[in-house]
């Protein structure tokens, strides 16, 4: 097998990456490594027993740190014997403050992770509440986060659920699962946690140095662009940046540098990309070359494409006579064609744009893709009733030079690490060819 070979382990909303070898997962990188295992309350807690014992035997070390429903589920005591450490549970144990303190333990782990993470973790961990020593813990580190979800389908569908997984995927936080089958309450579907097994897998992952996609650049562009009328006013565009700051995480996740150059998007800006924040069109593109070169360019942004000629320096008022001011425009530059024709050599290996259409998506799309002369172009629907822009899903169809691939409709997070994924495959194979 050649060197950079990738292996990929995937459930259907998560993956997790890891270089080919022979040894079972986890192997080395999480020898003499230390985890941070907060269990959260939820019938999927018994598998964490069988975690901290896989992990041990992998060489790690586990802390295990329970919340108050997790004890319904699985005991202290069984928890502690397993991992050879003290169990913590209690945000206001006194002795445990003065020897170590819930700040010092959310940071001298190697990697944090949450299994189960329960609904009602993920909300917590979205929105930034500490009311409890796993939410506090999460709060304060600024360790590396895996999460294995495990819940009822339900809730798995739920909105706010995918709002709170958006978040979190934005946020740099890593997923993996859940995995489809029968659960608990007797329904079925996807909502189980993913296996010991592929837990372990997934932290040896994150916790390797490298990754599919490490050595490797990448640009992101993301999120609308304003373009002024005068110091108050400015032209824009529904774009809230989240498709962006997905894939920017999704990307990063798998090892790559990321430099996400981004318009004044609403959306949650990554941990762990570099930012570049921009305004205007001419702004991005001088960013964009600023950051070249790089392996692969995904174009996520709503790009204005045109501006008023002439900007004034001065608000403008209304002269009483009913007259609406002309204003001249003119188009601005073409960033993705502008990196497109950079000769050989200066090129990136891959140039991803995006297409958003109102009707004909995928003709449009494709003649974009042959005009344009980019590698692939990721092509949506964004009627208002599609909900796609500004909203918390995607459903896309990927054009390359071989035809088109309709992707279902998922959260932007599983849309990004899809195409990550995709990304990781085609470097991976210029690489070795």
């Amino acid at each position: 097998m050649k060197r950079g070979a990738i292996r990929y382990y995937s459930a259907p909303t998560g993956f997790y990456a890891n270089p080919i070898d022979d040894d079972p997962p986890g192997g080395p990188v999480v020898q003499d490594r230390r985890i941070l295992l907060i269990i959260g309350g939820g019938m999927a807690a018994y598998k964490s027993l069988e975690l901290i014992r896989l992990i041990r035997k992998a060489g790690g070390s586990v802390t295990p740190v329970l919340t108050g429903a997790a004890k319904f589920f699985v005991t202290p005591l069984s928890a502690a014997s397993l991992a050879g450490e003290k169990v913590y549970d209690d945000l206001f144990d006194l002795t445990d403050e003065a020897e170590m303190g819930h700040i010092q333990l959310s940071r001298v782990a190697d990697l944090v992770v949450v299994a189960p993470a329960t609904a009602n973790l993920m909300a917590k961990m979205a929105g930034g509440h500490a009311d409890d020593l796993a939410s506090t813990l999460l709060l304060a580190t600024d360790t590396p986060v895996l999460i294995a979800p495990a819940m009822n389908v339900r809730m798995w569908q739920h909105p706010a659920t995918r709002r709170n997984l958006a978040t979190l995927a934005a946020d740099g936080v890593a997923v993996v699962g859940p995995n489809e089958g029968d659960m608990a309450c007797g329904e079925c579907g996807p909502g189980r946690m993913a296996e010991p097994e592929e837990i372990l897998a997934a932290i040896a992952a994150r916790m390797a140095a490298k990754g599919p996609l490490a050595g490797r650049r990448v640009i992101v562009t993301s999120g609308p662009t304003h373009e002024p009328i005068d110091p108050v006013r400015y032209i824009a565009n529904r774009s809230s940046g989240a498709q962006g700051s997905a894939i920017a995480a999704a990307l990063h996740a798998l090892g790559a540098e990321v430099v996400m150059v981004t318009g004044p998007a609403t959306a949650p800006l990554p941990a762990g990309p570099q930012i570049v924040r921009v305004e205007t069109a001419r702004e991005m593109l001088t960013a964009v070359e600023a950051a070249l070169p790089a392996d692969a360019v995904v174009f996520a942004a709503a790009v204005a494409d045109w501006r008023v000629a002439d900007a004034t320096q001065s608000k403008i008022k209304k002269d009483g006579s009913g007259r609406i001011p002309a204003l001249e425009m003119t188009e601005n530059p073409d960033i993705l064609t502008t990196v497109t024709q950079l000769p050989p050599g200066k090129r990136p290996v891959l140039v991803v744009g995006f297409a958003a259409e109102t009707d004909k998506v995928i003709s449009n799309a494709a003649a974009k893709r042959a005009r344009k002369g980019c590698d692939w172009i990721v092509a949506n629907d964004v009627r208002p009733e599609t909900g796609i822009m500004g909203g918390a899903e995607n459903a896309v169809t990927l054009v390359t030079a071989a035809g088109a691939e309709d992707w279902p409709r998922a959260s932007k997070p599983e849309v990004a690490r899809k195409l990550a994924v995709r990304i990781a495959e085609a470097l991976a194979a210029e690489w070795m060819a």
